[in-house]
């Protein structure tokens, strides 16, 4: 698969409240966390979207191939409140915008992200079985969907689950057939939810 076949998006919507900070600014070997994720989401695909209600506090961070999505509140909600409505909506918003037919989905607080992994994983997304419309990593009785591949045909069901209620990717994937990604590294999935992990 090509570059011009898989389009990325990044979650950059969260209110890093258990962190205690942006975790998008928090640099890593010096290049602010958000920036370091689009750089390597733009070795995988040609176009890259940043999905956030804050592009103006993310504006001087994009590359070249990356571009925003105005993350909107959802009705009935002002965008005020102490939590956000979680990372199943913004992707929902933000796959509404994909034109291909695979997105590479990654959360903005993944200090560990390895290209060579994502690369690889890239490279299998033909053999996935039609019927399945995620390629995720399956680890301690759960998916990890915030690194991994969708197909953009999910979407139809994915807005009618959100639109009956449903906020959890691990409830919405129950309801599909989804590959399993083999992960070589575990480290690789780490997320900056503690301060502590910065030591």
């Amino acid at each position: 698969m090509t570059n011009n076949q898989l389009t990325a998006i990044v979650l950059a919507g969260g209110k890093s409240t258990r962190m205690g900070r942006d975790k998008a600014l928090i640099p890593i070997q010096d290049v602010p966390l958000l920036q370091r994720i689009c750089q390597i989401a733009e070795t995988c695909a040609d176009k890259v979207y940043v999905v956030t209600p804050w592009q103006e506090r993310y504006q001087h961070l994009l590359p070249p191939k990356s571009q925003f999505i105005q993350e909107l509140p959802l009705p009935g909600e002002t965008g005020n409140e102490p939590k956000t409505h979680g990372p199943l909506v913004g992707f929902a918003q933000g796959l509404a915008q994909v034109e291909t037919d695979w997105v590479l989905l990654l959360a903005c607080d993944l200090p560990r992200l390895r290209v060579e992994v994502l690369q690889e994983w890239v490279a299998g997304l033909e053999q996935v079985p039609e019927e399945a419309i995620a390629a995720l990593v399956y680890r301690n009785n759960r998916w990890e969907p915030l690194c991994g591949f969708y197909r953009r045909r999910c979407l139809p069901g994915l807005n009618k689950y959100i639109e009956q209620g449903g906020r959890s990717f691990q409830q919405w994937l129950k309801l599909y057939s989804v590959q399993v990604l083999s992960l070589p590294d575990p480290e690789m999935l780490l997320n900056l939810n503690n301060p502590n992990l910065l030591g």
